[in-house]
């Protein structure tokens, strides 16, 4: 099974993700928003198993910048294209491990996706 972890490096929350995962020799690949970007494609199938509400991060610091009006009358359209902008603005970490993607970090919530190895 090919592990991928999408995040950024300076997110705290994927540090510990990867931390939790190398300390199981859990082999798995990173993907850096800010360095490799985000694909349509890509996001459209998270949206489709997840939601787009799950993977929008209206906490982050990206979206507290945001204009007012770009904050306003948020659906699955206008969420997907900032986005695909700003993918800061993903909740972090994604890991997708074959066919599951998981929103976040929760140890016990890895643990049932990848076990311990």
């Amino acid at each position: 099974m090919t592990i991928t972890i999408y995040g950024i490096t300076t997110c705290d929350t994927v540090k510990k993700a990867r931390v939790w995962l190398e300390a199981r020799d859990v082999a798995y690949r990173f993907h850096d928003f800010r360095a490799e970007g985000l694909d349509a494609k890509r996001l459209d199938g998270w949206v489709g198993k997840v939601g787009w509400e799950k993977l929008f991060n209206k906490a982050s610091t990206t979206f507290r910048e945001l204009a007012d009006k770009d904050k306003q009358g948020l659906d699955e359209k206008k969420a997907k294209a900032l986005m695909l902008a700003k993918p800061t603005m993903i909740k972090r970490p994604v890991l997708e491990t074959g066919d599951r993607i998981l929103v976040g970090f929760k140890p016990d919530v890895y643990e049932q996706a990848v076990g311990e190895k």
